[in-house]
């Protein structure tokens, strides 16, 4: 990997389900990493914990426990380590939790991107990959999901946040060419993943015998993402930083380009899967039926996501295509190892699954 010649690569949200498998990867491939994490305890610390104490066990790592959203401390971060890559992953989660506490989100998502954007305006960063989201595409209805379409309104707080990253990682691009990538994720989920998202809570309550509880008679659809795929994409548009683009014009705007060095992608698998079908793979790889409950689709919540991934094909020749059978399977073999050893993920967010 090219990337392991150059400067050492900033991740942040080291300890949290992207961020420490992003990591993994560029420390096999030789690269330093200096791994960001602020611990905040949306769900169990242990799981945190025993992440990065992973990534702590491996040469070229370095563990900085910090919050993004103080600014003296992120500029200490960028001056002490001159980072030629940042791959900005740290974030408030949750469609569901931003409805219980949106000042979390402003400090995590927006104090904290600002903080990150001035570190790398200051320390002439090479490239700054951010995660964005799926959720940005809000009431749109235009199946599947294009970068080139609609994404203005937002119908979670988490959504709007993340929105609102991508319009001032333009405008940091714009006034100081800051080559920046926008990455809108669909439905992550894999070993080492997010409690609160449905692949891990499912099999989690279904495994313990506990009553799921199922939106829409689990009539809605996912774009669910194997992790692998994930980090694949990253690791490939990390090292393309993008270009203006020459033909772009003001009168027909692009938002998923720009006269400026800035790009969007969707990683999705482009292949939406039925919850009730993935509800159906948890229980053959479990080995027990599930006890569902019904319930209404929360706010925020929409009934299908599809990306269309036809940008990112052309810009790294890749696109993810891990089935929803296999990645579960690999998800439950991890699973039962870990709990075989490790107490079970508790957080009073627990019951806000997002799918």
């Amino acid at each position: 990997m090219q990337l392991a010649r150059k400067g050492p690569v900033v991740v942040t949200g080291a300890a949290g389900f992207i961020g420490f498998h992003v990591a993994s990867r560029l420390l096999r491939h030789g690269a330093r990493v200096i791994g960001v994490d602020n611990f905040t305890p949306y769900y169990d610390l242990k799981l945190k914990e025993a992440r990065f104490a992973h990534l702590c066990a491996e040469p070229g790592f370095t563990p900085m426990r910090m919050d993004l959203a103080d600014r003296l401390l992120v500029q200490a971060l960028f001056s002490d380590f001159q980072p030629q890559y940042v791959v900005h992953l740290a974030a408030q989660a949750g469609v569901r939790y931003s409805l219980v506490d949106p000042h979390a989100y402003v400090q995590s998502n927006i104090v904290a991107f600002l903080n990150v954007l001035e570190g790398c305006r200051h320390f002439d960063i090479k490239h700054l990959v951010y995660a964005s989201s799926s959720s940005v595409y809000g009431a749109n209805q235009t199946i599947p999901f294009s970068e080139h379409g609609g994404a203005n309104h937002p119908i979670s707080f988490y959504a709007a946040t993340k929105r609102s990253n991508e319009a001032m990682a333009h405008s940091y691009s714009h006034l100081f060419r800051l080559p920046v990538t926008g990455l809108r994720f669909f439905t992550v989920y894999g070993p080492w993943g997010r409690p609160d998202m449905a692949v891990y809570a499912f099999t989690h309550a279904i495994a313990e015998g506990r009553v799921i509880e199922v939106s829409n008679a689990g009539r809605v659809w996912r774009d669910f993402t194997y992790i692998d795929d994930i980090v694949e994409g990253v690791v490939r548009i990390l090292a393309t930083p993008p270009c203006a683009d020459q033909n772009w014009d003001g009168r027909a705007a692009d938002p998923a380009t720009s006269s400026a060095p800035y790009r969007l992608y969707n990683i999705g698998n482009d292949r939406p899967e039925e919850i009730n079908r993935l509800i159906a793979i948890i229980e053959t790889a479990v080995g027990r039926k599930a006890l569902r409950r019904d319930v209404p689709l929360p706010p925020g919540d929409v009934l299908e996501t599809r990306a269309d991934v036809g940008d990112l094909r052309r810009a790294v020749d890749f696109a993810p295509a891990t089935t929803l059978q296999d990645g579960v399977a690999r998800f439950v073999e991890w699973y039962r190892h870990f709990h075989g050893s490790a107490t079970a993920p508790e957080t009073e967010q627990q019951t806000l699954v997002s799918a």
